[in-house]
């Protein structure tokens, strides 16, 4: 047997004992009996908690982790990482202590500028990671600070393939570090209120609920939410994008708002669907944007809207004409899809019904005479 047959022979050999043994572990563990995993020297600066075995609901809500003892290690300065658990109780962040703001040097401008308009001088802290991945959260997870007082946290955020089943609301949060909450689902009122993002953010594939609000809250760095699903309200008024904004083949199910939002960068629409009324008054696109591909289902309101540079609306379907003031935009779009605005058609058709009543009754009037 020559080498190369034998190596040959040797990797496939070898191919196939670890697919063997991959075989093995995965039904080893199928079978293994569930239980939370804690490591043996756990860091002193992270809470971990990870189930483990095949695990039925019953199993899960016995084995819960309790959200008071996250809280319990966020107020001690740890960050958390949860893998499948279920999550007992509310875990409300407003109870963490509050301290005082970092030196003026160590906050970003936006930040400083944010706190020196609201006199901001103590703010609350999670000073580790906050991580969890296929976590079943029953209660809320909140932060309480819609009105008042900022919550900083400076480790990263994971929260992926988790399940909310009440409410998330990271309102006045400032996220130091990027933030993943991708393929998460919220069942109610996801709430990020004047929040800031000073890095990445992804929310690709998340499914949010009956009400969603980024009400004044900045996008420092990109942003995804490439195929989310907003299944209520989606308010994101007065939002800053300062990069990259992905969009496309998101849907939003009901009422849509981005008015006063600014996107510094070209905004990706493409192929995302607006079942119910959106606007986009007075919003600015300050390099143009992409809607290619879009379908509007109602009203689209674009009424002061200004665009930067060349907007994309190839291939998109109106099921009612939109409202454009900018006249670059409104020339474009004519030429585009060889339409004209309901609202002139509605003239001209009041004009030409005025007409034919003045030369009706001017025929009247001369028969009249005829007869006489």
């Amino acid at each position: 047997m020559n080498r190369t047959l034998f190596s040959q022979l040797s990797w496939s050999t070898g191919r196939v004992v670890a697919l063997c043994l991959l075989w093995l572990m995965t039904t080893a563990m199928a079978g293994a009996p569930c239980r939370l995993e804690q490591p043996s020297q756990p860091a002193s600066n992270m809470m971990v908690r990870i189930l483990v075995g095949d695990c039925s609901e019953e199993d899960r809500r016995s084995l819960a982790v309790s959200a008071e003892d996250v809280f319990t290690a966020l107020q001690a300065g740890r960050g958390v990482e949860l893998d499948g658990v279920m999550l007992d109780g509310d875990l409300l962040l407003d109870r963490l202590p509050l301290e005082p703001i970092p030196n003026t040097g160590q906050l970003p401008a936006l930040v400083q500028e944010r706190f020196d308009h609201e006199k901001v001088t103590e703010v609350r802290f999670v000073k580790g990671a906050l991580i969890l991945r296929h976590v079943d959260v029953p209660g809320t997870l909140a932060t309480n600070l819609v009105h008042r007082g900022y919550l900083i946290v400076q480790g990263p955020v994971l929260i992926t393939q988790s399940t909310f089943r009440q409410s998330v609301d990271f309102s006045r949060a400032i996220f130091q570090e990027p933030v993943d909450m991708s393929e998460t689902t919220i069942g109610f009122e996801g709430f990020f209120i004047k929040t800031i993002f000073l890095k990445q953010a992804n929310f690709a594939y998340t499914r949010f609920g009956t009400h969603s609000r980024f009400h004044k809250a900045v996008f420092a760095g990109a942003v995804s939410f490439e195929g989310a699903e907003f299944q209520g309200l989606a308010e994101l008024l007065e939002v800053g994008f300062h990069q990259e904004a992905d969009f496309s083949h998101v849907r939003f199910a009901h009422g849509t708002g981005f008015s006063g939002s600014q996107f510094r960068e070209v905004p990706n629409f493409s192929e995302a669907t607006f079942e119910e009324g959106t606007f986009f008054r007075f919003t600015q696109f300050e390099e143009g944007a992409r809607f290619r591909g879009g379908e509007f289902r109602k009203a689209a309101d674009f009424t002061d809207a200004r665009f930067g540079g060349e907007p994309d609306f190839s291939q998109v379907v109106f099921e009612e004409f939109p409202q454009f003031t900018d006249e670059r935009v409104v020339d474009q779009f004519r030429q585009k899809f060889g339409r004209q605005n309901p609202q002139e058609l509605i003239g001209v058709f009041v004009l030409a019904g005025l007409i034919l009543v003045f030369f009706y009754f001017l025929f009247k009037k001369n028969a009249s005479k005829g007869v006489q």
